[in-house]
């Protein structure tokens, strides 16, 4: 009678270490090997954008030319931003911009995305047309519009010849008209991305919401603002919020064409940075501008948490 009753203890006790190797490799295989496999990158992340990040907000209050050791001078190079009518100018270019790429790109993505929704045959050939100039590269582009945009050679010149108006100028190097030429290829290059985005969102929305609104009496136009927008919603704002933020870190196309001129005209904040940093050699107050400009970039993203987070379909 003894023996029978020890044996379900001893056997309890025999299964216990069982029951904690096996959690033990439960917690390895659902909590250490994810991270096994996410520790390359997360290393390369670290050593690339964590690492930079955080010795720019230290060179942000040093005066360091680049080369060598670095002054620390606390807040002097912020306080310099503010005195700066070159960075307040840079900035003033931002904005303009900004306003530019939020109207004129998206505006014309979502009325030529309305008009080809519809069609079905022939649409790849469509998307392929206006999708090239965003695969084509900056450089390419650049190069190609400036060829374009020249006032001997190029369609200023023809429509001058044609005695068009307006046009016997050089578009790239008048002061009033650089940064909108600039923001022209920059928008020939960057609004087929966003139509093919807001095709694809289009082409998912139910079909039977159009035909309910047809029935109802729907014009196209009432379609296209209670169906259509609604449906392609997240889309919209998620590209209003990437371009936000692209707006403050363009560089490519206003270096390539003029590098900030003439006479600082389509200098943005980039640009601006690049200059102190590389041809000034004033490093520490290129950080303190690039910090500045992670500031704002910051601000519109929390903003835009903030309105999803009290309920903003967004």
């Amino acid at each position: 009678m003894q023996l029978q009753k020890s044996m379900p203890i001893s056997a309890a006790t025999a299964a216990a270490p069982i029951r904690a190797a096996e959690r033990r490799r439960a917690f390895v295989r659902r909590r250490v090997v994810p991270w096994l496999f996410v520790l390359p990158i997360l290393i390369i992340n670290v050593a690339v954008v964590a690492g930079p990040a955080l010795s720019a907000v230290y060179y942000s209050m040093t005066d360091w030319n680049g080369i060598g050791a670095a002054e620390w001078v606390g807040l002097a190079n912020f306080q310099e931003l503010i005195r700066d009518s070159g960075f307040r100018h840079a900035f003033g270019n931002n904005v303009i911009w900004l306003a530019m790429f939020l109207t004129v790109p998206i505006a014309m993505a979502l009325a030529a995305a309305g008009l080809l929704a519809p069609i079905r045959r022939g649409a790849i050939v469509f998307r392929m047309a206006l999708f090239i100039p965003y695969v084509l590269p900056s450089v390419v582009t650049a190069a190609l519009w400036r060829g374009l945009l020249s006032p001997d050679r190029g369609i200023p010149a023809v429509l001058n010849d044609l005695g068009v108006p307006g046009f016997d100028k050089a578009f790239l190097g008048t002061a009033r008209t650089a940064l909108p030429a600039i923001g022209f290829v920059d928008n020939w290059h960057w609004w087929g991305f966003l139509l093919v985005l807001f095709l694809a969102s289009m082409q998912n929305i139910p079909p039977d919401l159009y035909e309910s609104a047809r029935l109802d009496g729907a014009s196209r136009w009432q379609e296209f603002r209670d169906v259509t927008l609604p449906g392609i919603r997240p889309t919209l704002v998620f590209m209003i919020l990437m371009t936000t933020i692209w707006s403050f870190l363009t560089f490519d196309y206003i270096w390539i064409l003029t590098q900030g001129g003439p006479a600082g005209a389509s200098e943005v904040l980039a640009v601006l940075v690049y200059k102190e940093a590389f041809n000034n050699f004033n490093a520490g107050y290129a950080s303190a501008i690039g910090l500045t400009m992670s500031f704002f970039v910051g601000c519109v993203i929390a903003i835009f948490a903030i309105l999803r987070r009290r309920g903003w379909e967004i």
